[in-house]
């Protein structure tokens, strides 16, 4: 089925799971996401644990979830926002597409996120 004219389908909007060393740099981040309009909002998670293979060597590191709501238009230019001010070498920033949700708040995501700065 094709949104209406002038509509755009909910799988525009993603959401961006985002891993970090700490509370600080998470909201740093998100604050600065936000502010650029990059994402429309991030929340971010108590601390959790996370076990993967670094090195050679299975790792077991504290880590603060993020999760972006933003456009796809918008996402390689939050990514890079996101790679340049992240202290890890290889940060975790992985793309979901929704499948649908509240037409109002997937519209808020896409006024949010213009890039020219009009909010819907």
């Amino acid at each position: 089925m094709s949104p209406e004219p002038g509509r755009e389908s909910a799988d525009d909007v993603v959401g961006v799971y985002l891993t970090f060393p700490d509370v600080a740099t998470a909201e740093r981040v998100a604050a600065e996401l936000v502010a650029e309009r990059l994402a429309a909002c991030v929340n971010v998670l108590p601390p959790c644990t996370s076990v993967y293979r670094w090195e050679g060597r299975v790792v077991r590191e504290p880590e603060v979830v993020a999760w972006a709501k933003t456009t796809r238009g918008r996402l390689n230019a939050l990514t890079a926002a996101v790679e340049a001010r992240h202290p890890y070498e290889v940060p975790c920033v992985v793309a979901y597409p929704s499948a649908g949700g509240s037409a109002a708040y997937l519209d808020w995501v896409r006024g949010e996120t213009d890039a020219e700065g009009a909010s819907r």
